[in-house]
């Protein structure tokens, strides 16, 4: 058995010969004297209580019941200790005990658009990460077991643990997340990748309250990893969803029509969207004419805060009374009374009111173009700029599904993506985009690169060669025909490639500069910004020649998530292509187009490789040939990896460096946002 589980069961006899001397506040900076526990900087309340020879004193929020009157749908507030689970979990906060109060400024670009860095401060998840970016830890579960073959995972949740409207949280709650959300396709129209084991679905078992059990129908050992790094959380209020639901209430349509909806589907739309992304809108922007009857405002929550207000212009939240961590001194946390994040789509705005000093912490859509302007103001606008690497890298994709079939017919072409590859001056890039801070490389899907993948492979077409890139260009029958300099397709049709930018994902300084070098083998090309829900909107209508976002995920985020390599190779919020080719899956060949061999290849050797166990012979093998397929198909082309700012004002405590800039591991989640405080 590989079984990591720290619960109240195990420990008792060990807290119950705990001193009555109060447990001190450990930091990660001092510990007091007290030992670590089984994970880095946290510990389950008795484990802390018997390594401590201590008793924790409990303390709440001065502030928790005037912050729950504003949480509509909540009743009284009880005392803390009915408000969080026996065990709680027992966080050391990095340098300091801290004091409650304050509201978080943040900014982003508009509802799902750049909010991802904010949404991962307040977020929990079965597990997480830790901040050494490779040890997964216990978080809202306080434990889990594999069985030996990696096909059943189980989890141990926490005894009296509660929603933020003071409801319990059981095992249940993972069932309904699975079984009548995920895969409900009056819910979510197809099961995500991450959801799914070898393209089938597993089973969810409840065997008490605390104890919920995933079964795998093939080995999948990433799947932990997954729970620990994505957005997605594995559960979701029964008993506030399931009462629009008709697998769980009788009376879901007319529960759903009472408060104004058609039936109770219409319902859950509102409430949790047709996805799984977190700040999808809530009634109050979504049917802000129904709010006066909605029962709350936002579905109830496990994280750190709930959404209490919504406009186009912005969010409001509130800590959550019920949130389930502590501080080792027993404080309730989060520490930070409110947080309010602010939309704003113009770059420009958003980037002078961080000189300003109006936000407290960004990370996402700061592009290293901002670095040196925000330099230069930090120490004047009290916030520190830290430059962090990039997990992912500007790629560019040419859409192979383009309803163009001139169009469609050049970019099937692998010689035309070998020379617009090589068209790339990369160094030039380097230095211009990132100030030489950057490393060239073509996209590989890993990054970090895996010790499995070769330098060739990470090179290949990396190169700057714009005589072979002509002599491809020729070969695929893209002449200028009328002698102005820029090539005509094989059929006679100008070739124009519309390049369209949301800087949320790619320096447009890049795409200016790649534009420019395919101008000069005679690609004629416009450039034009645009915001990211157009771009998105537009890549998903398969209307975009050319796709271009930063794209590649770590090999920890790869083991849990396969659609990297399965078409459209992403999802709706990040950098896809071949469309059609996705359609075609989708529908088991009903509609779109079907994609070459080499794609089903790519398809069976991720799910192979997701049941391999990490680090073996037989997974390197089959990493090493999922990266050769996709380098040497060129499907997207990698340009410079490099590094990128996070803002943070200087008043923000218990803030501590990032590894990355980065996406990956779900932004904030590993740096543990509950424990920021203000100094002032």
């Amino acid at each position: 058995m590989k079984r990591v589980l720290l619960s109240g069961v195990g420990l008792v006899a060990l807290a119950s010969a705990a001193s009555a001397a109060t447990c001190p506040g450990v930091t990660v900076a001092d510990m007091m004297g007290v030992g670590a526990g089984a994970f880095p900087q946290q510990y389950e309340l008795s484990e802390f209580e018997s390594i401590g020879n201590c008793t924790v004193e409990f303390a709440g929020n001065p502030a928790a019941a005037d912050l729950n009157a504003r949480i509509r749908g909540n009743g009284d507030l009880p005392p803390l200790a009915e408000r969080i689970p026996s065990e709680p979990l027992v966080v050391a906060p990095y340098d300091s005990i801290g004091i409650y109060g304050g509201t978080l400024d943040a900014l982003s670009n508009a509802t799902e658009s750049g909010t991802s860095d904010f949404m991962s401060i307040r977020h929990v998840n079965l597990v997480r990460y830790s901040d050494d970016l490779t040890t997964i830890v216990p978080n809202v579960a306080s434990g889990w077991e594999w069985n030996e073959d990696f096909t059943q995972l189980t989890f141990f949740l926490r005894e009296g643990h509660k929603w933020s409207d003071g409801s319990p949280f059981t095992a249940a709650d993972v069932e309904f997340w699975y079984e009548n959300l995920q895969l409900d396709e009056n819910v979510i129209a197809s099961p995500k990748s991450y959801v799914l084991v070898g393209g089938e679905p597993m089973t969810v078992d409840v065997i008490d309250d605390t104890t919920v059990v995933f079964n795998l129908p093939f080995p999948k050992p990433g799947l932990l990893s997954h729970f620990a790094n994505h957005y997605a959380q594995g559960f979701q209020p029964r008993h506030f969803l399931g009462q629009f639901h008709p697998d769980i209430d009788e009376n879901a349509d007319a529960n759903a029509q009472a408060i104004g909806y058609e039936n109770g589907y219409d319902a859950i739309a509102a409430y949790y969207g047709s996805s799984d992304w977190m700040d999808t809108p809530t009634p109050m922007l979504s049917h802000p004419d129904l709010v006066a009857g909605m029962p709350a405002d936002t579905v109830p929550t496990l994280e750190s805060h709930i959404i209490v207000a919504e406009s186009t212009e912005g969010r409001h939240l509130v800590a959550n009374p019920y949130f389930f961590q502590i501080d080792t001194a027993g404080n309730q946390l989060p520490y930070i009374n409110e947080q309010d994040e602010l939309f704003i789509s113009e770059s420009e705005v958003r980037l002078l009111k961080l000189v300003n000093s109006e936000v407290d912490y960004k990370a996402q859509a700061l592009n290293l173009d901002y670095a040196p302007l925000l330099l230069e103001n930090q120490e004047a606008g009290n916030f520190t700029v830290d430059l962090r690497p990039e997990i992912a890298l500007g790629a560019f994709a040419f859409n192979v599904t383009s309803d163009d079939l001139g169009k469609r017919a050049v970019f099937n072409d692998l010689r035309f993506r070998q020379a617009m590859s090589v068209a790339m001056n990369r160094d030039e890039i380097n230095e211009v985009v990132f100030f030489g801070l950057g490393a060239p490389q073509q996209y590989i899907a890993f990054s970090p690169t895996p010790a499995f993948v070769s330098e060739e492979l990470e090179q290949h077409y990396a190169q700057f060669d714009p005589d072979l890139a002509n002599q491809l260009l020729d070969e695929v029958g893209l002449i200028d025909v009328d002698g102005d300099g820029m090539r005509e397709m094989p059929n006679g049709d100008p070739l124009v490639l519309n390049l369209q930018v949301a800087t949320q994902g790619i320096s447009i300084k890049m795409v200016e500069l790649v534009g420019q070098n395919w101008m000069d083998v005679g690609i004629n090309n416009t450039v034009k910004e645009v915001t990211t829900d157009e771009y998105r909107s537009a890549q998903s209508s398969n209307q975009l020649d050319v796709t271009m976002y930063a794209k590649s995920q770590p090999l920890a985020v790869i083991l849990g998530i396969s659609e990297l390599f399965i078409p459209p190779f992403d999802n709706y919020f990040n950098m896809r292509s071949g469309m059609l080719w996705g359609e075609y899956i989708d529908s088991d060949g009903a509609a779109g187009v079907e994609p070459p061999a080499y794609v089903y290849q790519m398809m069976d050797d991720i799910d192979a490789f997701q049941a391999a166990i990490a680090g073996s012979d037989e997974s390197n093998v089959i990493g090493e040939r999922l990266v050769r397929t996709m380098a040497e198909s060129l499907l997207f082309i990698g340009t410079v990896k490099a590094v990128a700012p996070i803002y943070h004002s200087n008043t923000l405590m218990n803030f501590t460096d990032f590894q990355t800039q980065s996406y990956a591991y779900y932004r904030t989640y590993p740096y543990r946002g509950t424990q920021w405080y203000f100094s002032e």
